[in-house]
C-alpha cells in the first residue's frame, strides 16, 4: 500500500516513453509536459506495451526512479480526451493502476445477504 503526504500529487504521462533512459531523459519528458520535476510531486511513465511503470521524483536531496515490471498483463491506461497529455492521479488510483487494475472499466462487488452479485 503506498502512503503519501497530502500534499504530493501524481501525474501520468499519457503518451508512452521510451524506457531506456533514466533520469534526466524522465525529468526531461516531465518538463516537456510543462511541469516542474523537482516540485517534489511524482511523475509516472508507462512503456509502449504497458507492462513496464516508471516513477520519478525528486526528494530534495537527489532523484530517485522506482520500475515495476508485471510478470503478466499490462498497465491500463485510464481513458482520455484527445490532446489530453497528462492526467493527475489520486494515490488509490495509483496503486490501482500499479497493481494492474483497469481504470476505464473498474468493478466493485456487491454483498447481499450472503451472496455475491456483480
Amino acid at each position: 500500500m503506498l502512503t503519501l503526504p497530502p500534499a504530493v500529487r501524481v501525474f501520468l504521462a499519457v503518451e508512452p516513453v521510451d524506457m531506456r533512459g533514466s533520469f534526466d531523459a524522465l525529468a526531461g519528458r516531465v518538463r516537456s509536459l510543462g511541469l516542474d520535476p523537482s516540485d517534489g510531486h511524482l511523475y509516472l511513465f508507462l512503456s509502449r506495451r504497458g507492462h513496464l511503470a516508471k516513477c520519478l521524483y525528486f526528494d530534495r536531496s537527489g532523484w530517485v526512479v522506482w520500475q515495476k515490471r508485471l510478470v503478466r498483463g499490462s498497465f491500463q491506461r485510464p481513458a482520455v480526451g484527445p490532446g489530453t497529455t497528462r492526467l493527475s492521479l489520486d494515490a488509490a488510483s495509483l496503486a490501482a493502476l500499479l497493481d494492474g487494475i483497469d481504470l476505464r472499466a473498474p468493478r466493485r462487488k456487491w454483498y447481499r445477504g450472503g451472496e455475491r452479485t456483480a
